[in-house]
């Protein structure tokens, strides 16, 4: 395993846009005992304030904001030149997918990192204004190995625990948690742009651990199940939004807390994320916090963007589902099926959703961007006026799946799917390319020119695709 640096940072976070000025959150991670200095920004100073201990590290924010004519910000002898102007042409960035289940830490840096090295150029090429995370920004997979009450998870799950027992867990999993965020983000590929595009960011399982949510219930309502979740969530807020529980009122659609949500109004974009981890089971995608987010969201922007950690439009796997209860060898890959919107158990939550792109299709052009499957891909649902884009860049990191597995899902996408009368979902080829999905690592790039929307797909071996309109 590479060792783990002491200190990493800045690293940049998006917090809204008010009154023409963009308001940031800065994440300095540095040895106990260490101060920052003052954040100037806007011809202020700003002093950072400590927002917990963990470990080996100490955590510290600024929060500033900067109006349309600054360039930036500097923190100590450095600067950091920002996108500021979001009214006019704008340029956004999506990933998803940073790492690996096994042995992620052990990689080379130069292989791991090589998309983030590639996603940094382009930017310095023309600046991003904002980089969406979509999902499994980290694989804490590995966090539950090293002691011998949470090596077995989840097969393998203890009886409850004793509260000697929680709080040695509790330090354990936050140590492995911090050493995969230090991993996954203390590289100079992702430093060096995560300090000059702020990041909005949605979990997914992996954030987590394989599975949160559809694996059987006696798991994750364990004791040790839920000391997992907690820890999970406490290192989510702190190194995916800067954040601790404090601040969870302001930042989420829920100010309880019980789905992590976000929406944000940019100038001419509304952005949203539904929360599909905080509230999942084997039964549910999300339950009453996370459904009244996104059915009372009323966007004003000129189009919608809404990042699914999950692909919504999606082949039949209702399909595939049947077939794996009938062979027993391949039933272990059951609960990654489960994890679709597409599964036969959530089929109800499924149309629920697809009803409410389409409500918010009424108002603006809808375009969903997805992660989690590591491969690239494109979907439709509708035509003319209910045409709904959905863009799938996953893999930033984590290698790419055999070419076969994706002429094989390519195959089983030709089929079809219309869970709305009349709103046919279509999977089709990215620009330029013929098959359905690519395995490739990627990334996308949105790019808005007046009021017009594109997309590119960048792909590791293939390189950049034409541009697809998003009307």
């Amino acid at each position: 395993m590479h060792p783990f640096p002491d200190r990493a940072g800045p690293f940049l976070y998006f917090r809204g846009w008010r009154d023409g000025r963009l308001a940031l959150a800065a994440l300095s991670l540095l040895p106990p005992g260490e101060t920052p200095p003052p954040v100037q920004a806007g011809g202020h100073k700003i002093a950072a304030v400590k927002l917990r201990e963990l470990g080996e590290v100490t955590a510290w924010r600024h929060d500033f904001d900067l109006g349309a004519t600054d360039d930036g910000y500097d923190l100590g002898d450095s600067h950091y030149p920002v996108q500021t102007d979001l009214t006019g042409d704008l340029r956004i960035a999506f990933a998803s997918c940073n790492g690996e289940e096994n042995g992620d830490m052990d990689r080379a840096p130069e292989e791991r990192n090589a998309m983030w090295e590639r996603l940094g150029r382009n930017h310095d090429r023309a600046p991003f204004a904002l980089l969406l995370q979509g999902g499994d920004q980290i694989y804490a997979d590995e966090a539950t190995h090293g002691h011998p009450l949470t090596d077995g998870w989840p097969g393998d799950t203890p009886p409850d625990l004793d509260d000697a027992q929680q709080a040695e867990i509790t330090e354990h999993l936050r140590a492995a948690f911090v050493q995969r965020y230090l991993g996954a983000m203390g590289n100079e590929a992702y430093g060096w742009l995560a300090a000059r595009v702020p990041s909005l960011c949605v979990w997914d399982d992996h954030d987590i651990c394989d599975g949160w949510g559809s694996l059987p219930r006696d798991r994750t309502s364990s004791t040790l199940g839920q000391t997992l979740f907690r820890v999970a969530r406490e290192m989510y807020l702190m190194f995916q939004h800067a954040a601790t529980e404090d601040d969870v009122a302001t930042l989420f659609l829920d100010p309880q807390g019980r789905s992590l949500g976000w929406a944000h109004e940019l100038p001419g974009l509304t952005l949203f994320a539904p929360d599909l981890r905080s509230e999942r089971s084997r039964r549910h995608v999300m339950r009453e916090a996370g459904w009244q987010t996104v059915e009372g969201l009323e966007p004003q922007g000129d189009h919608v963007m809404m990042v699914s950690s999950v692909p919504l439009l999606g082949p039949r796997l209702s399909l595939l589902e049947g077939v794996m209860l009938m062979i027993p060898k391949i039933q272990q890959y059951e609960d990654d099926l489960r994890d679709q919107w597409q599964s036969r158990a959530h089929r109800a939550e499924w149309v629920r959703m697809l009803k409410q792109m389409l409500r918010l299709r009424k108002k603006a052009p809808v375009t969903v961007l997805s992660g989690e499957i590591h491969l690239a891909t494109r979907a439709e649902m509708g035509r003319g006026p209910t045409l709904i884009h959905q863009l799938v860049a996953s893999g930033i990191a984590h290698r790419a799946p055999p070419q076969a597995f994706a002429r094989s899902l390519g195959t089983l996408a030709g089929l079809g799917s219309s869970p709305i009368p009349e709103q046919k979902i279509r999977i089709h080829p990215l620009p330029g390319r013929k098959q359905r999905y690519m395995a490739e690592r990627n990334f996308l790039v949105l790019e808005r020119t007046g009021r017009d929307w594109q997309a590119v797909w960048h792909l590791e071996d293939s390189g950049a695709t034409p541009a697809l309109a998003l009307t």
